[in-house]
C-alpha cells in the first residue's frame, strides 16, 4: 500500500485495516484494489499517484471554499459552529440571526466570535472563526443567517441534548414485556399472517399481565409483487409499514363477500406462512374496500384518507410510483420491462411524471394500502394509552434498506454507488454475512443536512416508546462489501452528528432508543453508549463472566439493558437445548460433519453451565426442581424456560423482553442467518399456540408468574 493512498483512505474514513473475531481475533488488511474502489466511489481520484495527490489537495482545499457547512450538528454543551470569510469581509461586521426550522421568522442571535485560523489563498486572505452561541435556545432545528456587509450566508442547525430520552418508568422498578414477531402470531381470526388487531389483542394480554412493553419486529413495506421476498430487514422503504399486516375485516366499507374463505383456510392451516396467499387474498379485499371508498367519497374516512395524502411531503407519492412501476414491470412484456427499467433507474423525468399520471389509479391505491396501515398502527397506540403501558411499542428500525427499493430510487446518489453493507467474521457468523443493503453515503448524508436520516427516524420512532436500532455501530462505522467482490472494509460515519441527531429525535419523539451492538464491538462503543443514555441489548447467550465462558451473573448485568434469552436470528430456549440450529446447519453443509460434532460438544458444555448457573441463583420452580445434569439422549429438564426467565428477571436490566417462543417451546428459529428460502423457511414460523388460548395456558401463567415475583423485588 502506497503512502498516498494510504492517507487518502484515512481522510476519506476508509478503513485500511480493521480487527474481526471468528473464535480468534484477527487482523485484515484492506487491498489497494478494494481502497480505490471506495476512494472512487466517494467521488475522487485514486488510478495514481498523480491523482491521489490532487484529491488529498481537494480535500484539503474543501473546507476553505465555503462559507459554512450545510449543517451543523452540535449539543448544548459545545453550541458551535465555524465560518470561513475573507479578512475585509469579517473587517465590515458580522451578524448571525436564526429562527424555527421553516418559521422565517428571524432574530438576531447573540454569538461570541473566536479565530482559529488563516489560509491565503492567492490574493485573499481567507479567516475561519468559531461562533459560540451565548443564549439558551431549545433543542430542535433552526435555519442560521449569517450576514456581512457583502453577502448573506445560510445553514441549518441542530441543537441536541447530550443524552438520549430519559425512561420514566413511572414508579415501577424492572419492567417486563413480550419480544413478538408480528407476522408470527396464530390466531383463529386473522387471514394466516399476524396483524394489526392480534397485536391489540397481545397488548391487553400484557396489560393484564402487567407488563409494559410489546417489542416488533421492522414494519417496513415489503416488495408488493414478491411477498415470498419476506425479510422484514430488507424493506423497499424504512418510511412506509408492510399491508400485510392490516386486519382487513377492521377496514371500514369491508364486506363479508371480500374474504376469500377457501385461500384463508388454507393459509391458516398451513405450517408456515404462506405470503402469496396472504397478501393476495388482502390486496384483492382491500381492492374493492379501496372502489367503496371512492363511492363514498363524502365520508368521513374518505375526508381522512385525502387529509393523509395532502400531508405527504413526496415520499409517499414516490414510494407508490416505485410500487406503479414495479408492477407494470411484473406483467410487462420484453420491450416494456426495457422501458420500464430504465423508469426505474431514476426517480427524476418526465418519462416518470407521465407514467404516474397514466397509472393515478393504481398509484392512489397503493397510498390507501398505507393510509389503512397507518390508522390501524394508529388504533393498536391508542389501545396502549388506554392500557397505561409504561412504554408500549418498542419498534425495530433496519440498518439498511434493499437496493431495489423506492428508498434508492427516489435519491440514489446518496447511497453508495456499487456496494452494500454487510458484517466480517465474528464469534457468531465465522463466515461473516453479506446483507447487500443499501447504505448512505456519509458525504452526500451531510450535505442533505441528515434528512434523510431524521425521516426515517420519525417514521420508526411514530406511536412507539422506544425504538431499536439494528447494528447501531453503524452510526459510526459500516461494514461495505463491493457488489462484485467478497472482500470489505470499513466506511466511517460522522459519529459526533448521527448521535446527536439521534438524541434530538429521541428527545422531539419521546422514544427511547436501543442500540443493538452484538457482534464486532470496537472498543469503548458500549460505554458512548451508555454516555448518551442508549439502552443495549443484554442476550443471555452473549453475556458471560470475566472468564469469557461462565454465563454472566443477574446481579453483574447493566441497568440501561433490554434483556432477553436471546434474538430472532438464534434459536428458542428449547431448540438451543437440544442442538436444532446445529442440525439445520450440518444438514444445509454449513457445517462439516467434524464441525457439527464440536458444535455440539461445546452446546454439552454450555447446557452444563447454563445449568450450574440456575443453581447458583436458586431460580428452579418449586415443584420442577433439577433432577440431572441432562447429557444428550437424557431428555428435557422440566421447569427450564421457568428458570431462564426467572434468571433473566433478576438481572439488574430496567427492562426484560420475554419470547413467546421459549415460553411455548417452540423448535423453530425464526431466522436463520446465512440462508433464504431456498434452504430455510425463514421468518415464516408461526407461534404454536393461538393468541386467543395464550391467557389460558399453563406455560404462560407459569412463566408470567416466575418474572412478576423477580421484577417486582
Amino acid at each position: 500500500m502506497s503512502e498516498l493512498l494510504y492517507q487518502l483512505a484515512n481522510k476519506l474514513g476508509i478503513s485500511t485495516s480493521f480487527t474481526y473475531g471468528g473464535g480468534t481475533i484477527k487482523t485484515s488488511v484492506a487491498s489497494d484494489e478494494l481502497l480505490r474502489f471506495f476512494i472512487e466511489s466517494l467521488g475522487y481520484g485514486a488510478k495514481n499517484d498523480a491523482e491521489m495527490t490532487r484529491s488529498l489537495e481537494r480535500l484539503e482545499k474543501k473546507r476553505w471554499q465555503r462559507a459554512l457547512e450545510a449543517v451543523y450538528v452540535v449539543t448544548n454543551a459545545a453550541p458551535v459552529m465555524d465560518i470561513v470569510l475573507p479578512q475585509k469581509e469579517v473587517e465590515s461586521g458580522v451578524e448571525v440571526y436564526f429562527a424555527p426550522e421553516g418559521e422565517n421568522d428571524f432574530h438576531k442571535l447573540n454569538v461570541e466570535m473566536i479565530d482559529l485560523e488563516t489560509r491565503q489563498e492567492g490574493r485573499v486572505l481567507y479567516v475561519k472563526k468559531q461562533l459560540r452561541i451565548c443564549e439558551g435556545l431549545d433543542f430542535g432545528y433552526y435555519d442560521i443567517k449569517v450576514k456581512t456587509a457583502k453577502s448573506e450566508y445560510k445553514t441549518l442547525l441542530a441543537l441536541a441534548p447530550q443524552q438520549c430520552y430519559q425512561l420514566d418508568t413511572k414508579g415501577k422498578k424492572k419492567l417486563y414485556g413480550f419480544a413478538v414477531q408480528l407476522y408470527s402470531l396464530k390466531s383463529r381470526r386473522n387471514w394466516g399472517v399476524g396483524d394489526f388487531t392480534d397485536l391489540e389483542n397481545m397488548i391487553d394480554l400484557l396489560a393484564d399481565s402487567g407488563g409494559d412493553v410489546i417489542g416488533l419486529n421492522p414494519l417496513s413495506v415489503l416488495l408488493h409483487d414478491y411477498p415470498e421476498a419476506a425479510s422484514p430487514y430488507a424493506s423497499i422503504s424504512r418510511l412506509f409499514l408492510n399491508p400485510i399486516y392490516i386486519d382487513v375485516e377492521k377496514v371500514p366499507f369491508y364486506e363479508a363477500a371480500d374474504k376469500d374463505e377457501q385461500a384463508v383456510s388454507e393459509a391458516r392451516g398451513q405450517e408456515h406462512i404462506d405470503y402469496t396467499a396472504v397478501y393476495n387474498a388482502k390486496i384483492k379485499a382491500l381492492q374493492n374496500i379501496y372502489e367503496r371508498v371512492k363511492e363514498n367519497a363524502h365520508s368521513d374516512y374518505a375526508k381522512e384518507f385525502h387529509d393523509f395524502k395532502k400531508n405527504d411531503s413526496g415520499d409517499l407519492n414516490r414510494l407508490a410510483v416505485f410500487q406503479a412501476l414495479c408492477h407494470a414491470k411484473k406483467i410487462a412484456d420484453k420491450k416494456e420491462v426495457k422501458q420500464i427499467d430504465e423508469l426505474l433507474h431514476s426517480s427524476i423525468g418526465s418519462e416518470v411524471e407521465r407514467f404516474a399520471h397514466k397509472h393515478a389509479a393504481e398509484i392512489d391505491f397503493f397510498k390507501f394500502l398505507q393510509f389503512e396501515a397507518d390508522r390501524q398502527l394508529r388504533l393498536v397506540e391508542d389501545k396502549i394509552k388506554q392500557r397505561n403501558l409504561v412504554i408500549g411499542l418498542y419498534r425495530d428500525l433496519p440498518v439498511g434498506v434493499s437496493k431495489d427499493s423506492a428508498e434508492v430510487w427516489s435519491d440514489r446518489y446518496l447511497y453508495m454507488q456499487e456496494s452494500g453493507a454487510g458484517a466480517p467474521p465474528d464469534s457468531c457468523f465465522p463466515t461473516g454475512q453479506k446483507w447487500g443493503l443499501g447504505a448512505f453515503n456519509p458525504y452526500e448524508l451531510k450535505e442533505r443536512c441528515y434528512k434523510p436520516f431524521i425521516r426515517i427516524l420519525r417514521a420508526n420512532m411514530r406511536y412507539a416508546g422506544a425504538l431499536r436500532v439494528d447494528h447501531v455501530m453503524g452510526l459510526s462505522r459500516l461494514y461495505l462489501i463491493p457488489d462484485k467482490g467478497e472482500e470489505g472494509t470499513y466506511l466511517a460515519y460522522n459519529v459526533q452528528d448521527m448521535f446527536n441527531i439521534l438524541a434530538l429525535e429521541s428527545y422531539l419523539n419521546k422514544c427511547i432508543v436501543v442500540g443493538e451492538c452484538i457482534g464486532n464491538v470496537a472498543d469503548g462503543f458500549k460505554e458512548m453508549l451508555t454516555g448518551r443514555n442508549i439502552y443495549s441489548l443484554g442476550v443471555l447467550w452473549n453475556e458471560r463472566g470475566n472468564d469469557g465462558f461462565s454465563f454472566k451473573a443477574p446481579n453483574e448485568y447493566e441497568t440501561l439493558y433490554f434483556a432477553s434469552v436471546g434474538t430472532h436470528d438464534m434459536p428458542p430456549l428449547k431448540a438451543w437445548w437440544f442442538g436444532a440450529e446445529i442440525g439445520l446447519m450440518k444438514e444445509l453443509h454449513m457445517f462439516t460433519p467434524e464441525e457439527a460434532t464440536n458444535a455440539y460438544k461445546c452446546r454439552e458444555h454450555e447446557r452444563w453451565r447454563l445449568l450450574n448457573a440456575m443453581d447458583k441463583e436458586s431460580v428452579w420452580p418449586e415443584d420442577k426442581r433439577r433432577q440431572g445434569d441432562y447429557l444428550f439422549g437424557e431428555g428435557y429438564p422440566e421447569g427450564l424456560e421457568e428458570a431462564v426467565h426467572g434468571y433473566m428477571a433478576k438481572t439488574n436490566s430496567i427492562v426484560f423482553m420475554l419470547q413467546p417462543e421459549d415460553i411455548f417451546q417452540s423448535m423453530q428459529i425464526q431466522n436463520l442467518p446465512g440462508t433464504d428460502i431456498d434452504k430455510y423457511p425463514n421468518w415464516r414460523t408461526k407461534l404454536p399456540v393461538d393468541v386467543e388460548d395464550m391467557k389460558d395456558s399453563e406455560a404462560y401463567h407459569r412463566n408470567i408468574d416466575v418474572v412478576k415475583k423477580w421484577r417486582a423485588l
